[in-house]
């Protein structure tokens, strides 16, 4: 099986202007290809450097993808890295010109000059027409290694992998199998309690077991390697079936599920609707409620500040009979002595909960932390 390396380039990034999608969606579908994805980079826009750190992923990597510095101008140098890293010159090539100028012709323009810098690639590089942009890509080869360069557009980079890159990897390392992964999410349990619990299951080699701590929220990944996804989800469920009897109800969902998602749909069962009073978290519960179709959120109030002397239960009551709902959460979040604590009041038909709970983490991350930890606390109780 190769192993794979991803490189984004542009100072941009560096600096913190736009955040770096590309890896993860390259990451994801080489998962899924079972290719290995053992680390990914970050470079400047500076030739020097791309091609050093070429070279070095080289000694360690079969595959290399790089995203970004295929534009235009003078600060787009990934065409002259490459081919410094391989001791290459670039060479202009003239179908690649004119694919830019009928792409171009289709907005109705002309052409700049500079645009010819994208028709040069490394001297002996395959050429990957750009059917979406008007930055063709391109691979170089060594032996059974290979450096592909991708626009850093996400889109462009999207559909010249999908439709391009993966179908050549696939062929040239005669790619079979998968790579398949599965994420449990929990609630009310820490991590360093879920790690007590599975450590033993976190030691394995295939599947592997590795836990991520969110606000609230504490996922189990399961990721299985296979020569098929039948054979994947065998692996994957035998593991899986052992997670939830020692985790118990702490799982509340899998995969694309949300808090909210589990909760709503629970509700829906019961008939019941649910109405919420926040103080002072911008509305991150509302928010999220609101977002899931459906008639089940029967509104929200959010006040601003810290509503000194609110009643907490009594104005979770009041937005119960405005709205007609059975089942309701109060959150407010209040700084104590430099830190943050939380009052939760859920109310149900089968019973409530009024408490105040500490919170250790960043101020910023409160409103989701808080968010979370209710919407478990209506869970636990439904």
């Amino acid at each position: 099986m190769p192993s794979a390396e991803i490189i984004t380039i542009g100072t941009e990034i560096l600096l913190g202007e736009i955040v770096d999608t590309n890896s993860a969606f390259l990451a994801r579908h080489l998962r899924d290809l079972n290719v290995d994805v053992f680390r990914t980079s970050t470079v400047g826009d500076n030739t020097a450097r791309i091609a050093e750190i070429i070279r070095e992923t080289l000694a360690r990597t079969q595959i290399i993808i790089t995203t970004g510095g295929l534009g235009p101008t003078v600060d787009d140098p990934t065409r002259e890295a490459v081919a410094l890293a391989f001791g290459l010159e670039t060479e202009f090539r003239p179908d690649l010109w004119q694919q830019i100028i009928e792409r171009m012709q289709r907005f109705g323009r002309v052409p700049t000059e500079n645009q010819k810098r994208q028709a040069y690639v490394p001297k002996g590089s395959i050429a990957v027409r750009n059917a979406v942009g008007t930055a063709p890509a391109f691979i170089v080869e060594s032996g059974e290694k290979c450096v592909i360069s991708l626009p850093g557009v996400p889109r462009e980079m999207e559909f010249l992998a999908e439709t391009e890159v993966f179908p050549y990897l696939r062929q040239k390392y005669r790619l079979s199998g998968t790579i398949k992964a599965r994420v449990l999410h929990t609630s009310g349990m820490g991590e360093s309690v879920i790690d007590e619990k599975i450590g033993d299951l976190e030691l394995l080699a295939n599947p592997t077991v590795g836990l991520a701590a969110h606000y609230g929220v504490v996922d189990v990944r399961i990721t299985a390697k296979a020569e098929s996804q039948s054979e994947a989800d065998a692996l994957i469920a035998g593991v899986e079936n052992t997670l939830r009897e020692r985790l118990g109800g702490a799982i509340f969902g899998a995969d694309d599920e949300t808090l909210e998602d589990i909760t709503l749909a629970a509700l829906q069962k019961k008939g019941w609707k649910l109405a919420t009073v926040e103080v002072n978290t911008g509305g991150e519960l509302s928010r999220r409620l609101a977002r899931i179709q459906g008639a089940t959120f029967a509104g929200g109030q959010i006040l601003p500040g810290l509503a000194e002397n609110l009643k907490l239960r009594e104005t979770v009551q009041a937005q119960l009979q405005t709205s007609g709902a059975e089942t309701g959460i109060g959150l407010v979040s209040r700084p104590i002595s430099g830190q943050l604590e939380v009052d939760i009041v859920v109310i149900t038909p089968n019973g409530g909960i009024e408490e105040t709970r500490g919170y250790g983490g960043h101020p910023k991350n409160l409103a989701q932390w808080g968010a979370n930890t209710a919407l478990d606390a209506l869970r636990q109780k439904l």
